[in-house]
């Protein structure tokens, strides 16, 4: 499927910015694209990488699921079929063949994403609550918490919410889900007294 195929992300990030009280040369500095750009992905001309996402959530202290969720209205009940879209995931470097699908979507409390190809292993990760890893096809190594694990078909990774982490496939053909709680929803823990 094409990137046109992929959600509108403009409004939100055009929401977020605004919340901000940022310029859209600000955010785009910040993010390290052109004024020009931002403005066509917020009025809907351009569809972002999934690195340029990542970039522009970083610049409004956000993450590209959090801006990727507000794209769509929520939904009760929701299928995701598996010839569904998905958006080319890029380095730092602006390269690579990695591929991102939401498996979830609208603005939810849960977000679950799939991953296949590359994925930028110098890019961290520290979300607000917890999430899994799960790795369907292939093998992955993480790094959570300054700890190193090899992750093979079948394998998942549980890392609370506020841990430090990041991941990077080892061989080809590795498909890893990622699902969490939504950085939006306040989790509190209960103690039975």
């Amino acid at each position: 499927m094409s990137e046109a195929d992929t959600p509108l992300v403009g409004p939100g990030i055009r929401r977020r910015r605004r919340a901000l009280e940022l310029t859209l040369a600000e955010v785009a500095r910040r993010a390290g694209l052109s004024t020009p750009f931002l403005s066509q992905i917020e009025n809907g001309r351009s569809r972002p990488s999934m690195g340029s996402l990542q970039r522009i959530a970083d610049a409004l202290d956000t993450t590209a699921v959090q801006l990727l969720s507000t794209a769509e209205a929520p939904r009760p009940v929701d299928v995701v079929r598996g010839t569904s879209a998905s958006v080319r995931e890029t380095g730092a470097q602006g390269e690579g063949d990695g591929r991102m699908r939401p498996l979830v979507r609208g603005h939810q409390r849960l977000h679950a994403l799939e991953f296949t190809g590359d994925h930028d292993w110098g890019r961290e990760f520290r979300h607000r609550n917890d999430e899994i890893l799960y790795v369907a096809d292939g093998s992955a190594e993480v790094e959570a918490d300054g700890n190193f694990y090899r992750l093979e078909r079948g394998d998942t990774l549980y890392c609370a919410g506020g841990l430090v982490h990041r991941w990077r496939p080892i061989e080809p053909g590795t498909r890893v889900l990622v699902v969490g709680i939504g950085d939006h929803v306040q989790v509190t823990d209960e103690q039975s007294g």
